[in-house]
């Protein structure tokens, strides 16, 4: 079972953080803390500070005793030190893991909770095999037409895939938005769709899961349409900021600036809001099940909201800023 301790991205954007901090602190700028420690580059400190490089713990006593840290907190980050580069050591943890799968995995490991939405897909976490495969099938068969193939074998991205799922245990909260069209005729074959309505069902049910399907001519906020699929993160650790992924056809952009999370949370409270509620997908789950794939399934629940919903805010104490 993967281990439940944020992975090492996140241990280096946290020790990063705290190194920032300590500097602004002592009143030093970055150039005059290079001067005093003696580093050649003056990018060293930069990357150290935004997480960008595996820390090397003599640069960070180096700093730690610069800035005068305390025996308390020195104990603390050199702990985190040994964790930002321990790299190898976390990827025991999985059976397989591919380059951007690890991305994900860093990021979803150490979590409290997780809100997702995908507006033609279903969220990786909650994929079978099968959907993952015809997913990553497909998108190869793009890449190779574009004259760019991929590089990654298909089998092992979905095994990388699958050994992320388990994470979804240790979360205390995992909540997705379904779009009806992740799970239509256009989808995959039947049987693939029937095993992944079945898959859902269950994973719905789990107390810590809550699945939420958007139907088709469902009314988000003021006909508001998302144009990206995106995750929210928020970590067991309080210092560890909360994260936005926003997820592209081929790119995967990060954010823990405060306002860009802010507007995503807004987008997702809309979307939970307009979907039908948790009970009624698992009887659209159930019922979709049940019937031959792609044949729609009518539902009397109400949803959509006439008017966008008000956010429901929570306030997490703590600030955060761009990487």
């Amino acid at each position: 079972m993967p281990p439940a301790a944020p992975g090492p991205f996140l241990r280096r954007r946290r020790l990063g953080t705290e190194l920032r901090r300590l500097r602004e602190q002592a009143n030093l700028t970055g150039d005059q803390v290079i001067d005093r420690v003696g580093w050649a580059s003056a990018s060293k400190l930069s990357r150290l500070e935004n997480g960008r490089s595996r820390p090397d713990p003599e640069d960070v006593d180096a700093l730690l005793t610069l800035y005068g840290a305390d025996d308390d907190l020195r104990a603390e980050l050199t702990g985190i030190t040994h964790e930002a580069g321990d790299m190898r050591g976390w990827l025991r943890n999985f059976p397989v893991m591919t380059q951007q799968q690890r991305a994900f995995a860093e990021l979803e490991a150490g979590c409290a909770e997780i809100s997702e939405y995908n507006p033609v897909l279903v969220p990786g976490l909650l994929q079978t095999p099968g959907y993952a495969r015809h997913r990553i099938l497909s998108a190869a068969r793009v890449a190779q037409e574009a004259g760019d193939p991929e590089t990654e074998d298909p089998e092992t991205q979905v095994a990388a895939r699958q050994a992320r799922q388990s994470l979804v245990s240790h979360l205390t909260r995992y909540t997705a938005v379904l779009e009806e069209t992740a799970l239509d005729r256009r989808a995959g074959p039947p049987e693939v769709l029937h095993d992944q309505l079945l898959h859902l069902r269950e994973l719905g049910r789990l107390p810590n899961v809550e699945l939420r399907l958007l139907l088709r001519d469902a009314r988000v906020g003021d006909w508001y349409l998302p144009p990206t699929a995106f995750s929210v993160y928020r970590f067991a650790d309080p210092l560890d900021p909360e994260t936005l992924a926003i997820e592209t056809g081929s790119t995967d952009v990060m954010s823990t600036a405060v306002n860009t999370l802010n507007r995503y949370k807004v987008v997702f409270e809309w979307l939970r809001s307009s979907a039908l509620s948790a009970s009624d997908t698992l009887s659209w789950l159930t019922e979709a099940a049940g019937r031959p794939t792609g044949t729609a399934v009518e539902s009397t629940a109400t949803y959509g909201p006439a008017t966008a919903p008000t956010q429901r805010r929570r306030d997490s104490g703590r600030l955060t800023s761009e990487r």
